[in-house]
């Protein structure tokens, strides 16, 4: 690999020649060889759409020339239309607290390509850096990245999931199963019912994590160092959010108190819980999904799910619910990501986080997991299941649990006799009612049917 020497403020560093990043950079893949894990390709975006708007910014506040930022906005552009991208961007996740590191990466590849286009050197620090402390921007960008993954993600296949379920339970409107709970049989409960829960729990989680839209929305932009703003213009930070906005087509807007963007990451930390809710009811609806599959002959069998691959390497014919497997394990992830993340967030030492690197690496995670994961439950779960009605009716027919519908008329006393009874002699709850209570055979039809009781309410008129 042929190397050339590069020089920056602690002495001379070799860097392959072919590389678009320098010194620091280099410095850091040398220091932090942990994971092999970089930085989500989603952050960096994040990050070289601020240095574009922040480029912009400088140049309206007329303390950079034009041709300039428009260079550090054509080499923004060539960089995201990349596939190959994330070469230029090879530092660790385990890196300096701060995320320096990430941010000097950043302004070293932008450097070398905007030095490229004008044939002058363009510095790093003095130029691409402008008004910027990596204090400000990396906070900025954890924002900026985790709110353009909600809009762009996370949204769109959370309503689709919704829409799914709400599709499916139309289909299913009909189909009376035996309710649970504790595991056990229960009263009666309609399939769309079931399906309306699992609705409302996502959608309950959509409107928690919408809620934090304007708090992800306002940046710590324009304090710099330490939340002062020193060395930059007063209206650096508005003006970054004005082009931010134009460049994304998601509104931002100044934080009221830079200090607490800087030092805290509450606001993260906020979202990461409600991603750890929807983890929460995703592991709800998925392990649903697995009970009712259960089977086909020894388990609950109540619905097939879409038969997607071989099961066993050595059972044939098994088939597996691999989907809802699947997003337990994300659940459980997302889970296991808040951890890390609540923890990183208590690390605000005075005016600076520095567990920042994970922070953004963990929140960006959940969101991309779990955005995956609920449109292959949306597509090749739910809205592919098959309904066992047989095996529906069977249990319902054997449910003694259906004796609940009598006790207003008999009395809970009468109503444990009779299912005792019942389960002692083998015979069925209506032909003991009829035998211990005064209501015709008509009226106990009426009343133990699986469906009106769906309904709810004392009368099942």
């Amino acid at each position: 690999m042929t190397v050339k020497k590069v020089i920056d403020c602690l002495g001379e560093v070799e860097v392959p020649i072919e590389v678009l990043y320098a010194a620091q950079t280099a410095r850091a893949i040398n220091n932090f060889p942990i994971s092999g894990q970089r930085m989500p390709v989603n952050f960096i975006r994040a990050l070289l759409l601020a240095k574009w708007a922040a480029a912009e910014a400088n140049a309206e506040l007329t303390l950079l020339e034009q041709p300039t930022a428009a260079a550090i906005g054509a080499a923004v552009e060539q960089l995201l239309a990349d596939p190959n991208m994330m070469q230029h961007f090879p530092i660790d996740i385990f890196q300096t607290g701060s995320a320096t590191s990430s941010n000097m990466n950043a302004n070293e590849v932008l450097s070398t390509l905007v030095s490229a286009t004008l044939g002058e050197q363009v510095d790093a620090n003095d130029v691409i850096n402008m008004g910027q402390s990596s204090n400000d921007i990396i906070p900025s960008t954890i924002h900026i990245s985790a709110l353009l993954a909600l809009e762009h993600s996370l949204f769109p296949a959370l309503a689709l999931l919704v829409e799914t379920i709400q599709t499916k339970a139309l289909q299913v409107d009909d189909v009376v199963k035996t309710g649970r709970t504790h595991l056990m049989d229960a009263m009666p409960v309609r399939m769309s019912q079931v399906l309306d829960g699992w609705a409302s729990q996502i959608e309950q989680c959509i409107a928690m994590i919408q809620a934090l839209r304007d708090p992800l929305s306002a940046l710590g932009q324009g304090g710099t160092a330490v939340g002062t703003g020193v060395n930059t213009h007063s209206a650096f930070g508005p003006v970054f959010c004005d082009k931010l906005t134009a460049l994304t087509l998601v509104k931002f807007r100044p934080a009221d108190n830079l200090f607490s963007r800087m030092g805290s990451h509450d606001t993260a930390v906020a979202l990461s819980g409600q991603l750890k809710t929807l983890a929460v009811a995703i592991m709800k609806i998925s392990n649903d999904l697995r009970w009712m599959n259960s089977g086909p002959l020894a388990g609950l069998a109540e619905i097939a799910l879409q038969p997607l691959q071989p099961g066993s390497s050595i059972m044939p014919g098994k088939v597996n619910p691999v989907i809802p497997e699947a997003a337990c394990m994300v659940a459980a992830q997302v889970m296991g990501n808040d951890t890390v993340i609540t923890i990183a967030g208590q690390s605000g030492n005075f005016e600076l986080n520095v567990m920042q690197p994970v922070i953004a690496c963990n929140l960006l995670h959940s969101i991309e997991i779990l955005s995956n994961v609920s449109r292959l439950l949306a597509d090749n779960a739910i809205a592919s299941f098959t309904v066992n009605q047989t095996k529906l009716a069977e249990s319902l027919s054997h449910n003694p649990i259906l004796v609940t519908a009598l006790t207003p008329r008999v009395g809970y006393a009468l109503a444990a006799k009779i299912v005792k009874q019942a389960d002692d002699q083998g015979r069925s709850i209506i032909d003991v009612a009829e035998a211990l209570t005064p209501l015709s055979r008509d009226e106990l039809t009426r009343l133990l049917d699986p469906k009106r009781l769906t309904y709810g309410g004392l009368t099942q008129d």
